[in-house]
């Protein structure tokens, strides 16, 4: 079994928890298995014989025991719920590469989640289709943009009952022209710090503010000719990002200064997810690594090392 899951940016502004959008940056995962015998075992004992092998960002961080590792815990657990644990392989031994830098905005987890979905239905011979996927990435992480991109793919706008937490998505049109600059500071900021920072209630001139720019957004993006004063407009946002901006240091003077005027080619600068990676938006024609290594001089001074990718 062969699986890629991309990783994958959330929010680009006003999108808060909305907003989806894959990167050319995949996680791989291979197993190999032989097919179980008629016979039923727990899980936990089942995973005792799995082994994990890793290659790829901070592997000193990641659990290779596979009663614990994201995406063999995950893999099990669906296919117990759907035919029984008695369905699980022996002796299975899974290889991941991972590219993408652990809890820094990029999706990380949420790749994690989604691989383990789809190998869970091959190992089981589930046969999942896309919303039943979707569905089972919800039950381990409620929050929908990055699982949803990581699965569907493209620009996705999301949403979740929070009851159920079942959810859907539509897939947005983004100008084929559009690339991404990652820059990620070498250090964490964990999900739940960075939502413990954000108020519990919100004025109604800043939900109105952040439904403005979203509407645009969601146009001009997809637009036939970019429209960089436009982007860089609609990606602006009072509803996550003057918080957690005290959480990665240099970000307040990016958003403040890096302007379309200022960088020509540049459509709009966010904090990608929970961050601290920062994302900037630019257009093919424009000098990439000149934007990259000019927000990787304003971490720098704050004596914060990071880096860059140009994706798509």
């Amino acid at each position: 079994v062969r699986i890629s899951v991309p990783a994958s940016t959330s929010n680009i502004g006003p999108g808060f928890d909305v907003m989806g959008m894959a990167l050319s940056l995949l996680l791989q995962v291979e197993a190999t298995f032989t097919p179980p015998a008629d016979t039923v075992d727990a899980t936990d004992a089942v995973l005792t014989s799995w082994t994990i092998d890793y290659d790829g960002d901070s592997p000193e961080t990641v659990l290779l025991d596979a009663r614990k590792n994201l995406i063999t815990r995950t893999a099990a657990d669906v296919v117990a719920r759907h035919v029984g644990a008695g369905r699980l392989p022996h002796g299975l031994h899974v290889h991941v590469n991972n590219p993408i830098p652990l809890g820094r905005g990029l999706g990380s987890s949420g790749a994690a989640v989604a691989a383990g979905v789809l190998l869970g239905s091959a190992l089981g011979d589930l046969n999942l289709d896309l919303d039943m996927q979707l569905a089972e990435c919800l039950r381990i992480e409620h929050h929908p943009d990055n699982v949803t991109a990581a699965l569907a793919g493209g620009w996705v706008a999301c949403w979740t009952d929070s009851a159920t937490h079942r959810g859907g998505f539509v897939h947005l049109p983004v100008n084929k022209d559009v690339l991404a600059v990652a820059v990620s500071p070498r250090f964490e900021v964990k999900t739940a710090a960075a939502r413990g920072v954000l108020p519990k209630s919100y004025s109604l001139e800043d939900v109105v503010f952040n439904l403005q720019r979203l509407t645009q957004l969601t146009v001009v993006l997809g637009a036939e000719q970019l429209d960089a004063e436009k982007i860089h407009r609609a990606m602006q946002d009072r509803v996550h990002q003057p918080y957690r901006q005290s959480l990665i240091p240099g970000m307040d003077h990016l958003l403040q200064t890096m302007t379309p005027a200022s960088d020509p080619g540049l459509l709009g600068v966010c904090i990608s997810g929970s961050g601290p990676t920062v994302l900037a938006l630019v257009s093919r024609a424009a000098d990439a690594n000149a934007i990259a290594a000019k927000i990787q001089a304003v971490f720098a001074k704050q004596n914060i090392q990071s880096d860059a990718r140009v994706l798509e």
